[in-house]
């Protein structure tokens, strides 16, 4: 193991924490793996610094014989806790599976009492669908992955469905979007559980960012606009160098080498979006990306993103969030 960073062991209290995390069969493997190497790499870091390993991880199932994840591998389980202390933390993982789980009722029950005992719940992905359907999510805000935020916010009217974080907390309750942020979510677990610095040396050791902040899209405009990468990949490159500059349909056409009625044809058929609104787009995600993680002010940067004023970028970000930069601002900013 690489040296890992110094901080004090157990920054927070010594308390060892249980951490359950429920899988069913056909479970999405990272959804199990992920979060618990990062809980792991917590345990193996504050050891080393001679510190008492702050977890105990628990992969349950109602099968103690284990259970095999959608990708074709076994995992090894224990049988759901009935009785007993509860834990400290309750995850549950998403994947194909999770539609049969919620329509076990005793599955789902177990979820609800097991919840309502724990000092904290999550979900990673579409395990959402399993906590929505124990309740647990009623009048909460909630994320899963972006291909399914419809289809759960039409089934659980009760729960406000947020499409485009990665993660979100109401309260004890975290829920993070697919697969991958279900490690952003382990994250910032760690740490709520043990400060700052050692969340930054788990994340180090596994060579991830410590934290994309939970109002980052899951789903960016750049990766949208992949699917035209060979026409028009080194235009996308060079919009999102000059974003302060002119990027009216004349200049990107000319910058493209085509006409302008050729480029807003072929453009359209090949990202599904008009210059105009990629353009937007583009502008306000990096806008976003400045308001979440700096404290410059909105005008300095509506003004670097290219919308020329405040209010302009307001409007855009009524029209392609739903929110206004301050609202942006003061919900997501690190």
């Amino acid at each position: 193991m690489p040296k890992s960073p110094r901080f004090s062991p157990n920054p927070r209290n010594g308390a060892v924490r249980v951490v359950e995390v429920l899988a069913y069969p056909d479970v999405q493997l990272l959804d199990v793996t992920g979060p618990l190497q990062v809980f792991a790499t917590a345990n193996d870091l504050v050891s080393e610094s001679g510190g008492t390993r702050p977890y105990v991880l628990h992969v349950v199932a109602k099968s103690p014989q284990g259970v095999t994840a959608s990708a074709g591998l076994a995992i090894a389980t224990r049988s759901l806790p009935r009785a007993g202390a509860a834990p400290d933390t309750l995850l549950i993982a998403g994947g194909p599976g999770v539609e049969a789980a919620a329509a076990d009722r005793d599955l789902v029950d177990w979820v609800r009492r097991r919840a309502a005992k724990a000092r904290r719940v999550a979900s990673v992905c579409t395990g959402a669908f399993l906590l929505a359907a124990s309740g647990v999510l009623d009048g909460r805000r909630a994320a899963t992955h972006w291909s399914v935020c419809a289809e759960l916010a039409r089934r659980y009217p009760a729960v406000r469905v947020e499409p485009d974080p990665i993660f979100v907390r109401d309260g004890s309750v975290w829920t993070s979007a697919g697969v991958t942020a279900g490690i952003d979510l382990a994250l910032a677990l760690v740490e709520q559980d043990l400060g700052r610095t050692t969340a930054l040396a788990v994340a180090r050791y596994l060579v991830v960012f410590l934290k994309r902040p939970g109002g980052q899209a899951q789903f960016s405009t750049a990766l949208s606009l992949q699917s035209a990468e060979d026409e028009f990949g080194a235009l996308h490159g060079w919009i999102s160098g000059h974003l302060a500059g002119d990027l009216s349909l004349p200049r990107l056409a000319s910058h493209a080498g085509m006409s302008e009625r050729s480029f807003s044809r072929h453009y359209l058929q090949a990202t599904g979006l008009t210059p105009a609104r990629a353009v937007e787009r583009l502008r306000v995600e990096a806008a976003r990306r400045l308001l979440s993680e700096t404290r410059q002010p909105a005008k300095r940067i509506s003004q670097r993103c290219g919308f020329g004023s405040e209010e302009t970028m307001r409007r855009s970000f009524l029209r392609v969030l739903a929110a206004s930069p301050q609202d942006y601002r003061s919900r997501f900013s690190s």
